[in-house]
């Protein structure tokens, strides 16, 4: 676990403040921490189709990949839920790729399509996990409103391509790391089965942010932009303090007080 965790410690300008973890092993927060958790795998996935959606692919492949993304968005925005309906589903684990059409917009199109394709699988995986670990504690799913730590992180993305498109890359690596960081810190305060569960997700999320960021690499190294009009010369050096300045970005949000608690948030108020 060391080993796994030595490139997001280094990665994170600060680690997790005591206090919330304090606050996140109290049981009676058990209930928020866990829907919360469900709700975060939902947006991962969501985030990884946008970007596939907007950059890799063309408009008959967006329909498969509305398709295949439908049942969770049922779940998740209809009125009444039945958790033990939907995880009994018959899923068709297919590697949807394969009816997904790379589209030429970019030119790392193809490696971003099988990265994110690989994360929405895990995302949509980790979703059912979380929510069955809540069915057999009578914990409801519920919509409940998002917190401030993505949205702080994304106010700060440029809005001229290929910046926005690296920054987006940059805000993901961030996310996936700090949650590999928490599951880590979170896993010994837990019960045995909710730790063991935790344990199980480092390889993934910490894979997740180190794909993110090889994807900003090799917009970079490729030489080209998202679209062809664009003459913006980006080089490995300006990755780099872009990164950095994210660093200091996410840092401040987790370690500023926050007065709600959310997986993501900040020291408790």
């Amino acid at each position: 676990m060391d080993k796994l965790l030595a490139p997001i410690y280094s990665f994170l300008a600060c680690e997790t403040p005591q206090a919330w973890i304090d606050e996140a092993k109290k049981p009676e927060n058990l209930s928020a921490l866990l829907i919360d958790h469900c709700n975060c795998e939902l947006k991962a996935a969501q985030t990884a189709m946008f970007m596939i959606r907007k950059y890799a692919i063309d408009v008959e492949s967006a329909a498969a990949l509305t398709a295949w993304s439908a049942p969770y968005q049922a779940f998740v925005y209809q009125d009444s839920r039945d958790a033990k309906a939907f995880l009994a589903r018959d899923v068709k684990k297919n590697d949807i790729s394969s009816e997904l059409s790379v589209s030429g917009k970019l030119a790392i199109g193809e490696d971003l399509l099988t990265k994110m394709v690989r994360l929405i699988k895990e995302e949509f995986h980790h979703f059912e996990q979380v929510l069955e670990l809540m069915d057999k504690r009578d914990i409801e799913y519920q919509n409940i409103r998002a917190g401030n730590y993505a949205k702080g992180l994304m106010v700060h993305v440029r809005t001229h391509e290929p910046l926005t498109l690296i920054d987006k890359l940059i805000v993901g690596a961030f996310i996936e790391a700090r949650s590999c960081e928490r599951f880590a810190k979170l896993a010994p305060y837990l019960d045995d089965e909710l730790g063991r569960f935790y344990v199980s997700l480092l390889r993934s999320e910490a894979r997740h942010y180190q794909d993110y960021l090889s994807l900003a690499s090799d917009i970079i190294r490729a030489g080209v932009n998202t679209h062809a009009k664009s003459h913006v010369a980006i080089t490995e050096a300006d990755l780099q303090q872009r990164i950095a300045f994210f660093a200091a970005i996410e840092a401040k949000l987790i370690q500023k007080p926050d007065n709600e608690f959310r997986f993501h948030s900040g020291v408790p108020c």
